[in-house]
């Protein structure tokens, strides 16, 4: 459950309903109550969705047993980071202070697995499409909701302070998921699905599937 939707963050949780949402708003850390369609709740909501879609990518995982190695382990410490991502995000102004445990060094870790994955993996040489094996599929659809996730941090920050830490992980934590998931299909012996291209297209996409968006 997201912190923008508990009051009692800290304290025993006696009942998941509080119906204190009822009317449409919620409560952000400190008190402070905003309409659920904000868009600080809108990101803290995508940023949920992706720690949803790393559990999907950690139960195939298990149920499969081929992953790359270190691979639940890695995803496991996401998940921790993107909940205090999350916290943050809940907790905006001074109180977000409290909360701010994302750091320039969470992100060179990223940037650090993203380089040892990408360093056994055979160069790309055309787009890929999501799939393969159904862990890096899901590894795909991940990464998808984490670039929904910066572009609401993005549209965030033009109206309200958001320390650059923030961007920059959700960031790096796509391009790492694009790896992972191609780390996948190789430890699985399953190729990339590559594009096919319509004859007479000209290649563009910057962003797009297959490619390293900025």
């Amino acid at each position: 459950m997201p912190l923008a939707e508990r009051e009692d963050y800290g304290a025993a949780m006696v009942k998941i309903y509080t119906r204190t949402g009822d009317a449409g708003d919620t409560s952000l850390l400190g008190g402070h109550r905003v309409r659920k369609d904000d868009p600080r709740i809108e990101a803290i909501g995508s940023i949920d969705e992706a720690n949803a879609a790393i559990g999907v990518v950690r139960l195939e995982l298990s149920r499969s047993g081929v992953a790359p190695a270190g691979l639940d382990e890695l995803l496991a410490q996401v998940q921790h980071r993107l909940f205090d991502l999350g916290a943050e995000l809940a907790a905006p102004g001074a109180t977000a202070r409290s909360t701010s445990t994302i750091s320039d060094a969470d992100i060179a870790a990223l940037e650090a697995e993203i380089d040892r994955y990408d360093a056994a993996l055979e160069p790309l040489r055309t787009f890929i499409l999501p799939g393969g094996a159904a862990a890096a599929a899901q590894l795909h659809l991940a990464r998808c909701v984490c670039r929904r996730a910066e572009r609401q941090l993005v549209e965030l920050a033009a109206s309200e302070p958001l320390r650059g830490e923030l961007l920059r992980y959700v960031n790096r934590l796509s391009d790492l998921l694009f790896v992972l998931a191609r780390a996948t299909n190789q430890a699985n012996r399953v190729p990339d699905v590559k594009w096919e291209q319509r004859a007479g297209g000209r290649e563009h996409g910057a962003g797009g599937t297959g490619t390293r968006a900025d």
